[in-house]
């Protein structure tokens, strides 16, 4: 049945793979803008007390927020919106000096209240998931970002508990830099830094910090010191 005001959903192809996702449509989707492909997954984290409760708002058109995928702490992955299709989960941001993060992305978003840790069945399944999307869009390890990766000071996850080096020891995120970080080394070298890394959003200094900190050294606190140059860092 067609509701008044609320697009029709694109059929997702019939299939008989075990680990398929449970297809349910969101209405809050459109077409990807100036024939942009994903090259990038970005990755949240719903902030809710169940995924149920994620599903029901991101299929909710009063909302106007969807993902492509929603994983369940059990492992339960659902599909919203094809992987063809421009879902709203990024908003406003930018990864390497390229906005629009929604027209370049697929969204994943991991059900979990950002204050424990992942469970094992849902990381596996993030995986799996993430090992099929690069493979049928070409997206390389560097291509898998955080919604504060992209949204440094607006957004937070998939925040501090997230496992980014389980991810990146299985080449599904970019692997961090091993470089000494210099005892002398001034905010405005960090921020170059960070902006090669792909962090390029025009922020505060405190807000780019943060935002790094929370992909590479979530434990980190107060002001810039060497370690947080590490990961952006290449060995010499």
């Amino acid at each position: 049945m067609h509701v008044a005001g609320i697009q029709v959903h694109s059929a997702v192809p019939s299939t008989t793979d075990p680990q398929a996702p449970i297809w349910h449509a969101s209405p809050n989707y459109g077409p990807r803008r100036d024939g942009l492909k994903p090259s990038l997954i970005v990755l949240h984290y719903t902030a809710m007390n169940s995924a149920q409760e994620a599903l029901d708002r991101l299929c909710d058109p009063v909302h106007e927020i969807s993902a492509h995928y929603l994983i369940g702490g059990d492992g339960t992955l659902w599909q919203l919106v094809r992987e063809e299709d421009r879902a709203w989960h990024a908003g406003a941001g930018e990864w390497h000096g390229q906005s629009d993060i929604n027209s370049r992305s697929i969204g994943v978003e991991l059900d979990n209240t950002g204050k424990h840790p992942f469970s094992e069945p849902q990381m596996q399944r993030l995986e799996k998931l993430l090992h099929k999307i690069m493979h049928r869009w070409t997206i390389q390890p560097n291509g898998v970002i955080g919604h504060s990766d992209m949204a440094p000071g607006r957004k937070f996850d998939p925040g501090p508990r997230f496992d980014w080096l389980r991810l990146e020891r299985n080449a599904l995120a970019a692997s961090r830099e091993q470089g000494d970080g210099r005892q002398d080394a001034p905010q405005d070298r960090f921020r170059t830094l960070a902006q090669a890394a792909g962090f390029s959003a025009e922020v505060d200094d405190e807000t780019l910090l943060n935002a790094v900190r929370l992909r590479y050294r979530p434990w980190g606190k107060g002001p810039l010191r060497p370690a947080d140059f590490a990961p952006l860092t290449p060995q010499s």
